[in-house]
């Protein structure tokens, strides 16, 4: 384990089921195997990240099959960047309930490390005791609970996070992989809500300290059947713009036809 103490920067140690810093800290395991990191004055809410709501349309959604070419070509990605790693240590940033985290872990040997992260804890909750091949954690992006220099891969789909953390983690020539929305993500449904739809922004972002290194995008047609068109609004901030009649049109629908559309970054330690 690598993790440290979100109090105080510590590294944490595991005695029977509670994970103890040298400063005495504590931070028990719950019954499902994950471990709440988050301190209580670090939450800017009582429950902080998704809705039960959310994580329940999302994992309707993901479980349709929809989003699996973007999970396969993660999984692909991570398990080419740590080839040849001895007991790589790998961490999803805003894993959710384990969809990408395990898949990653089902494709990387069995010296593999594989962490997930989430805010939610109804989320992290779910992915832990579905996925026991993965480390869950609830904890924050913005203040990661990793020992300095502990991360070989860093992965991050659509997650906030902060440079320096991610700088911070990640050991020397450390990847960091991202996906975020391409040009004609959720086209089709975006259209439905908005009169005028403006194309995402291509270009991948910029992190100081490392180094763009490879970027593949994937871009392929969803048929979204007995309303699956509207989990997929309801685990997007475009619900929050979406009409009471749209939404009830959504979930009546038979067949939805929408774009997906990713682009994959890596990025190296420079």
């Amino acid at each position: 384990m690598i993790y440290a103490c979100p109090l105080c920067s510590q590294p944490l140690a595991l005695e029977s089921r509670t994970f103890k810093c040298p400063n005495n800290h504590m931070f028990d395991k719950a019954k499902e195997g994950y471990v709440n990191l988050m301190p209580a004055h670090h939450k800017h809410s009582k429950n902080p990240g998704d809705s039960k709501e959310m994580m329940q349309a999302r994992r309707v959604f993901l479980e349709s099959g929809n989003y699996q070419n973007l999970q396969q070509q993660l999984a692909t990605t991570v398990s080419k960047c740590v080839e040849g790693i001895e007991a790589p240590t790998v961490l999803d940033i805003g894993c959710g309930e384990g969809y990408y985290t395990n898949k990653i872990a089902q494709t990387l040997n069995d010296d593999a490390e594989v962490y997930g992260l989430d805010i939610s804890k109804v989320a992290v909750r779910y992915a832990s005791k579905r996925y026991a091949n993965c480390h869950f954690s609830v904890a924050s992006s913005y203040k990661l609970p990793f020992s300095d220099n502990s991360l070989d891969v860093i992965v991050k789909v659509y997650a906030p996070s902060k440079q320096e953390e991610l700088l911070r983690c990640l050991k020397p020539n450390g990847l960091l992989i991202t996906v975020t929305p391409g040009a004609r993500h959720l086209y089709q449904l975006r259209e439905r809500i908005y009169q005028e739809v403006r194309l995402h922004e291509e270009e991948a972002d910029e992190f100081a300290g490392l180094e763009l290194v490879e970027q593949t995008k994937l871009n392929y047609q969803m048929q979204l059947e007995k309303g699956l068109a509207f989990e997929l609004l309801q685990m997007t901030p475009f619900a929050w713009k979406a009409s009471t009649e749209l939404q009830a049109e959504l979930k009546d629908c038979g067949a939805f036809e929408c774009e997906a559309d990713f682009n994959i970054q890596v990025y190296r330690v420079s």
